[in-house]
């Protein structure tokens, strides 16, 4: 089995699609980790009996730091895959060293465009509308210890010649993002995605 966690802060559309795409046979969602205890994607997980874990940077009540997650993460749940999808907090360096080349993200933007700190949601959108772009899409990267700045897996634009607002972008962004993703962790669960 391939064992995935996946790290969310809102409401989860990309981690129901990929539990509703890949979960299954080969592939299980063992924990989903948020820094947001009222979010969607909590929710949903809880619903699926997904475990679920809260995260901080700092010491909060109900709240775990990196370092224990991470422990959890490998004793207890053997991730093969940290799966970064809407989650917005940087994930402190420690953190990406102890999963080196086992951590991605979905952007929603073609990177290296449109990427960096305060890139995300709709300020991606946004800045996309305001150059008026003709394309966007969205990026599958690993995550190392610069924002968006990994070595790029997978793209998959879409066209928004004629979009009106930020807000279209992100809804024909976001349907790209749910075929995307899902492909992209089929291919690690299948062995078909290597490191040089």
């Amino acid at each position: 089995m391939f064992n995935v966690a996946v790290f969310v802060s809102g409401r989860g559309s990309n981690l129901r699609a990929l539990y509703e795409k890949v979960s299954g046979e080969n592939v299980k969602i063992c924990a989903v980790v948020s820094d947001k205890k009222d979010c969607g994607a909590a929710e949903f997980a809880k619903e699926n009996s997904i475990p679920v874990f809260f995260v901080s940077s700092k010491i909060v009540d109900g709240f775990s730091s990196y370092k224990s997650v991470a422990e959890e993460l490998k004793k207890f749940f053997f991730v093969d895959l940290i799966v970064l999808a809407g989650f917005l907090k940087k994930i402190p360096d420690e953190f990406v060293d102890e999963f080196e080349n086992k951590i991605i993200n979905i952007h929603p933007a073609l990177l290296p465009l449109y990427g960096g700190k305060g890139m995300y949601g709709l300020n991606v959108h946004q800045a996309v509308f305001d150059a008026r772009d003709k394309i966007s899409g969205a990026t599958v990267h690993f995550v190392d210890k610069v924002y968006d700045r990994g070595k790029i897996i997978a793209q998959r634009s879409v066209n928004i010649e004629d979009v009106k607002s930020a807000e279209e972008i992100a809804a024909r962004v976001l349907k790209i993002e749910h075929e995307l993703l899902p492909e992209v962790v089929k291919n690690f669960s299948e062995g078909r995605i290597k490191i040089n």
